[in-house]
């Protein structure tokens, strides 16, 4: 590749693929965002958007072809898809990587063949085989679809075996993965920049809290041993050789209360958990999507400052769109908007970063702060 500006595509328009388009952009790139929502936040900031279905794979062809290198929003892609772009340009991640971790029980079988733990778990196609891993795995557990599901949809937690027969039912025959529900300290993630030679570079552990299966903080540093963290990210690289990874990857893992790590899972795109590298590291995670896709040299992703990410849901709204810039704190704060026309409830509208000299006050800062919304919110319903 050695043309410049490059063009680089993206397969999705949400608010991540809206993010790497602006990185792209910065760097002086053109891009081309592939979405069939005519509204997608991506699209809005691209140079070219193809709305059109994610089945037309002549449409898909015509941007493959002018683009130098393609990467995705997303990773439930369907094969014919992959075949479509990687036929006339090259893409990052490569389809055996997305294909390795698409299907939970299949990721899960993957991890552990490298020799890593991970949680219990057994797959589920039928409520016979639901039966069988019940005797095998002891309750509480979590019955999860194999595909698709994120933010804690196709998730359930039961603790009877009569609740996870209800919760398979509620998903229409759909396969699943039953995963033992453990005790654990804290989650946390790494996000990783693995590049065409096999260079690979850590970002900091988050830790982070979910609410109702949706990502509401990050902080980094991460409140774990210092050898904890070098393993968690020793581990998540190990993951991206092990699947000869091209790209930006994230692996969460649980950390048991003696400091063991259990991958939880492992997700072949840039990642919620990672918005903070927007403002506190050298380089963010979008920056790198870009690095690598133009064959640059990987940056810097060393921590300026501790940091805590809040992510805004559509909860926060009370009908209308709002102009939160005028209200919203800005010293030792960023906020982001991802330009999304409609507000629902759990829909991500946007998050911000609040910086300190430790992250026990950027928690404190950005709780404060996600307080405050909330109470204005509720004042206005």
């Amino acid at each position: 590749m050695t043309s410049f500006p490059h063009c680089l595509g993206v397969i999705g328009g949400g608010q991540l693929g809206m993010l790497f388009v602006k990185a792209a952009q910065n760097k002086g790139h053109r891009t081309i965002v592939y979405d069939p929502d005519e509204d997608s936040p991506a699209g809005a900031v691209s140079d070219e958007h193809y709305y059109v279905s994610y089945n037309n794979q002549a449409m898909l062809g015509d941007m493959a072809r002018q683009c130098d290198a393609v990467t995705i929003e997303f990773e439930n892609i369907p094969a014919t898809m992959l075949e479509a772009i990687t036929k006339y340009t090259f893409l990052a991640p490569s389809a055996k990587a997305l294909a390795a971790v698409q299907d939970r029980i299949r990721e899960k079988r993957f991890v552990r063949s490298l020799g890593i733990n991970t949680t219990d778990f057994a797959a589920v196609n039928t409520a016979e085989d639901l039966d069988i891993a019940w005797e095998k795995i002891p309750p509480p557990v979590v019955l999860k679809t194999r595909r698709l599901g994120y933010d804690g949809k196709g998730q359930s937690v039961a603790e009877t075996l009569a609740q996870a027969k209800e919760a398979f039912a509620r998903l229409h025959g759909q396969a699943c993965i039953v995963e033992k529900q453990v005790p654990y300290v804290c989650e946390i993630s790494v996000v990783l920049a693995r590049d065409r030679r096999g260079e690979t570079c850590c970002f900091p552990c988050a830790e982070n809290e979910h609410r109702q299966g949706i990502l509401h903080r990050s902080t980094v540093p991460a409140n774990i041993e210092k050898s904890t963290s070098d393993k968690a990210q020793k581990t998540a690289a190990q993951i991206a050789e092990g699947l000869d990874y091209c790209g930006v990857l994230c692996v969460e893992f649980f950390v048991l209360d003696n400091e063991e790590l259990l991958v939880n899972e492992v997700a072949p795109r840039a990642h919620n958990s990672g918005h903070y590298t927007l403002d506190a590291c050298i380089t963010s995670q979008f920056d790198q999507q870009v690095n690598i896709l133009c064959d640059t040299p990987l940056g810097s992703t060393t921590l300026m400052q501790p940091v805590t990410m809040i992510n805004l849901l559509g909860d926060l709204w009370t009908g209308s769109q709002q102009d939160w810039n005028e209200r919203f704190p800005t010293e030792h704060t960023i906020l982001h908007w991802y330009g999304k026309k409609r507000a629902r409830r759990n829909r991500k509208m946007g998050h911000f970063c609040a910086f300190g000299d430790t992250a026990d006050e950027t928690v404190q800062m950005a709780e404060g702060i996600y307080r405050q919304l909330s109470e204005q919110q509720n004042a206005g319903a």
